[in-house]
C-alpha cells in the first residue's frame, strides 16, 4: 500500500485520514487534532476506543472518552484556582459539588486548522495548530496567548505525536499537560477483556483526597499498586478510579522504555506506549470498569501542581516563559 495523507469524512467531522507501515489513523482536527482511531492493519490491533458508526458529535460531547485526546489544561484545579508566578486565574469550575473543581481545560474541544500533509517512501504525516487569544471564550479566564502545534507521524514505527506550546504573551504560560489516552477493550481484534494486562512503571502512590486533589502525600505501594508494575493488572472488569503515581522506567527488548505496554496473554500480541521524559505522572482510570476501555493517562505534572506546596521540580509544573516553547512527544506501536 503507498504511503498517503488525505482529507476524509468521518460520520460529519473531517479528519486527515493516514496510512503508511501497516497502520491507518484518523486525526479529527476538527475536534481538538483527537486521533480518533489508530489501527494496525496487519496485526489487527484496535489502539483506541473507537466505533466506526459513531456520531461525530458523540465524541465532540464526550470527547475526553474517546481516541488520543490532548488536554490542557489537565486534571484538576481547586476551587477553578490557578496560581503562577506572575498572576492568579479564576478558571470556570466545571466539575460540580462536592468537588468543585477545574477540569481538563479547553483545547480538546476546539476546532484546529491543518497547517500541511504529506508522505513519502517512509511516512506519513499532519501537522495541526491552535492559535490561543481573545477570540477563545476561554481567554476571559486564562489571559495569555500562545499556539499549540501537534505534529503526527504515521511510519513501520507507529504513529509518533510531537505537541508544542509557544507563549505568544508578556506573562507566563503555565504548563501542565496530558492525554487522556482512552485504550480500546480489547484491543487485539477478536480478542477478550479478560485476557488483557497492562504494565505501568511505577513509583509512590500520590494520595489524594475526596475531591480528588492531591494531599501531598506519597504512599508505599501495595499488592494493588504492583500489578501495575509487575504487569499483572487487568485494566478492565474491575473498578480503577484515579491511581496516580511517579512515573518510572521499564525495560522492553534489552532496552529502557518510558511508557506503559499492554498485553493480550492469548495471542501475545502488545501494544505499546511511550511517553518523552517530560511526563513525569500516570493516572489509571476506566470509567467504572466496563465499558470497553481503559486510560493511561501521562502527565507532565500532578493534579493541581501549581497550587500545591510541594516544589515544581517534584510536582512536575512548568512555567514558559514569553517566546519560549515547550516541547513533549508520544509514540504507539504494537509488537
Amino acid at each position: 500500500m503507498t504511503n498517503s495523507a488525505q482529507i476524509v469524512d468521518f460520520n460529519g467531522t473531517s479528519c486527515v485520514k493516514l496510512q503508511a507501515g501497516g497502520y491507518t489513523a484518523l486525526v479529527a482536527y476538527e475536534i481538538g487534532s483527537n486521533v480518533i482511531r489508530l489501527h494496525n492493519d496487519k496485526d489487527g490491533i484496535e489502539f483506541f476506543r473507537f466505533d466506526p458508526e459513531n456520531p461525530a458529535d458523540t465524541i465532540r460531547q464526550s470527547a475526553e472518552v474517546w481516541g488520543l485526546p490532548t488536554l490542557y489544561l489537565p486534571n484538576r484545579f481547586a476551587d477553578g484556582v490557578l496560581k503562577t508566578s506572575d498572576a492568579v486565574y479564576q478558571l470556570p469550575v466545571n466539575e460540580k459539588a462536592p468537588y468543585n473543581n477545574h477540569i481538563h481545560g479547553f483545547i480538546h474541544k476546539r476546532i484546529h486548522e491543518v497547517v500541511e500533509t504529506g508522505a513519502d517512501e517512509n511516512s506519513a504525516w499532519v501537522k495541526t495548530r491552535y492559535v490561543y487569544d481573545e477570540k477563545d471564550e476561554f481567554f476571559a479566564s486564562l489571559p495569555v496567548k500562545f499556539t499549540a502545534e501537534y505534529i503526527f507521524t504515521l511510519s513501520d514505527k507507529g504513529m509518533e505525536q510531537k505537541i508544542s506550546f509557544t507563549n505568544n504573551d508578556t506573562k507566563v504560560l503555565p504548563m501542565s499537560l496530558a492525554s487522556h489516552t482512552a485504550i480500546n477493550a480489547p484491543f487485539v481484534d477478536g480478542g477478550k477483556e479478560e485476557d488483557i494486562r497492562l504494565q505501568v512503571p511505577i513509583g509512590k502512590k500520590c494520595e489524594l483526597n475526596s475531591r480528588c486533589l492531591p494531599t501531598e502525600k506519597y504512599l508505599e505501594l501495595t499488592d494493588w499498586d504492583l500489578e501495575y508494575k509487575n504487569g499483572t493488572k487487568c485494566p478492565v472488569l474491575q473498578v480503577v478510579d484515579n491511581d496516580m503515581y511517579f512515573a518510572e522506567d521499564l525495560e522492553l527488548d534489552g532496552e529502557k522504555f518510558h511508557g506503559v505496554v499492554a498485553e493480550d496473554i492469548a495471542s501475545g500480541k502488545k501494544l505499546c506506549y511511550e511517553v518523552s521524559e517530560e511526563y513525569g505522572f500516570w493516572i489509571m482510570w476506566n470509567d467504572r470498569g466496563f465499558n470497553h476501555y481503559f486510560c493511561p493517562e501521562p502527565m507532565t505534572a500532578m493534579i493541581d501542581a501549581p497550587n500545591l506546596s510541594t516544589p515544581a521540580e517534584i510536582s512536575g509544573y512548568r512555567e514558559v516563559k514569553p517566546g519560549e516553547t515547550f516541547t513533549a512527544s508520544q509514540r504507539f506501536f504494537s509488537k
